[in-house]
């Protein structure tokens, strides 16, 4: 990996937009300006249609911007690409069903002249006990595996991850973020894009968060969290409609969640102090506001101010 780059991806004043078929044109990418460094794990996050797919689509080149600029390893998108220096997972693309594990990386492998890395990597992604098996016998975790293991033999600089971990059970998923992590310290830049809220929360330096187009928020998952004023209250409140729970003095929403009742309120202690008092509520639980919760507040905002 070429240390010499300092900023592996720069986004100056990004703009996309796109024809619908009633005739206007959505604009999916508002302005969007990034710089990520060197090393960085960073996840971007945001509702379905905020831009977040998009913006990385135009990092590696398959969306060209209709406004601002793009680069990445001090380059354009597309000389990264054939240079080798960014890779990309993606949740799109297939495989070969009837080659195996190990025929399909020496296929990639052999486009870069990287041959003898195969087995090597293999052993390092968990496939190795399956390299002579078909492709079309893996599970959907296992092929994750196998296209993670392709993104990663040219060994770029910079990989772009679109939901890295879908149909991974727990242990494949923690893993798949151990090696991840042990490529960040290595200095390999690492994005992506999750719904897993807890993995962002866990594993990413720091957090992107992406809606109507714009970034909302940008910095490490502590302070985006800071950025929701009050904490969060649960409880089990049985036999009150959440009509009259969110009526109280204090709850700014409230909503159920399995058996618990999820309250945001500027005064916990307070609002915590009624419901012991005024209703049959039990097994109170007050905390600061996790990444979920900044998420929906700072995504809804600026869905209420697009309006």
């Amino acid at each position: 990996m070429d240390e010499s780059c300092s900023f592996a991806i720069e986004l100056t004043d990004i703009v996309k937009t796109f024809a619908l078929r009633d005739g206007t044109r959505l604009r999916a990418v508002d302005s969007i300006s990034l710089r990520i460094r060197r090393g960085e794990v960073v996840a971007f996050l945001g509702p379905n249609g905020a831009g977040k797919t998009t913006t990385l689509d135009i990092v590696l080149g398959l969306t060209r911007p209709d406004a601002g600029t793009v680069r990445v390893c001090e380059m354009s998108p597309i000389a990264a690409i054939r240079g080798g220096r960014v890779s990309a997972l993606l949740q799109t693309g297939g495989l070969l069903a009837d080659l195996t594990v190990r025929e399909t990386v020496l296929m990639i492998a052999s486009t870069f002249g990287a041959r003898r890395n195969v087995d090597p990597l293999l052993e390092r992604m968990g496939l190795g006990r399956l390299a002579g098996q078909k492709v079309r016998k893996l599970s959907g975790g296992q092929q994750q595996k196998l296209k993670f293991a392709l993104a990663l033999v040219p060994e770029p600089d910079v990989i772009v991850l679109d939901e890295p971990t879908a149909g991974m059970d727990v242990s494949a998923r923690r893993e798949f973020w151990d090696t991840m992590r042990a490529d960040a310290a290595r200095g390999r830049t690492i994005v992506f894009a999750t719904h897993y809220l807890e993995e962002a929360e866990v594993f990413a330096d720091r957090v992107v968060m992406i809606s109507q187009g714009r970034v909302v928020a940008d910095g490490p998952t502590a302070e985006i969290r800071a950025l929701v004023p009050g904490r969060e209250l649960t409880a089990i409140v049985p036999d009150i409609s959440l009509d009259v729970l969110r009526g109280l003095p204090g709850v700014e929403s409230a909503e159920m969640r399995g058996d618990r009742v999820h309250f945001r309120t500027h005064d916990s202690d307070a609002l915590a102090r009624l419901l012991l008092t005024e209703t049959p509520a039990c097994e109170l639980e007050i905390a600061g506001h996790n990444l979920e919760s900044a998420f929906v507040s700072l995504t809804h905002t600026q869905k209420e101010a697009a309006r």
